[in-house]
């Protein structure tokens, strides 16, 4: 086994789109995920362990989850809420997309990358949007939130669909959005620190 042998590369481009999504929305890539183990199972290689995510119930359930997570966002409040539980889970979701789509290495290989790349990509990625919706409800108060909720749902989006169609590309956009969330965790901590 070659560590980086181009399936092994395209299963870390994969799983590092996916964690990333995760840390917008939770619940939508691991429905990607569910969708693409089922509707594309030769075309898409998940660990042997996560084979049942493509089944009909684990897919009905991620999306329903999926559904509740994005309506639940759009309640004032309740996605303040949200937010605080948001980032932790978003580690966990971001660390299980990346275990289940590298493939061609060992055990201990396969999660200490995942919970450190895929783990904490999605964990940065939450952690700036949570600061991002506390700045929008201490501004706004609460009616920005709205397009705050829309951006990150349609960027969980892009970035699933990024991930399955040219892992690649969703790899160069991880890259960008994690440049844009440094810049604006960098001036949420500076709003907030200006006014508290």
């Amino acid at each position: 086994m070659e560590f980086f042998d181009i399936s092994t590369l395209m299963s870390f481009f994969l799983g590092i789109g996916l964690a990333a999504s995760a840390g917008f929305r939770i619940f939508l890539p691991l429905f990607a995920l569910s969708l693409g183990a089922h509707f594309g199972g030769d075309l898409l290689n998940l660990n042997e362990s996560w084979e049942w995510v493509g089944s009909w119930p684990a897919m009905i359930t991620l999306g329903i989850a999926t559904l509740v997570e994005i309506v639940a966002y759009y309640i004032p409040v309740v996605d303040n809420l949200l937010d605080t539980i948001a980032v932790p889970l978003a580690a966990i979701a971001g660390t299980v997309l990346m275990g289940s789509t590298l493939l061609d290495m060992g055990e201990v290989a396969t999660w200490a990358l995942a919970i450190i790349a895929g783990g904490g990509t999605a964990a940065a990625v939450s952690g700036t949007t949570a600061a991002t919706r506390a700045v929008s409800t201490g501004t706004t108060g609460g009616t920005g939130n709205f397009i705050v909720n829309t951006g990150e749902t349609a960027a969980a989006s892009v970035l699933s669909a990024t991930s399955f169609i040219w892992a690649p590309l969703a790899f160069v956009l991880v890259l960008i959005t994690l440049y844009i969330v440094f810049r604006i965790w960098k001036k949420s901590r500076k709003f907030l620190t200006e006014n508290t």
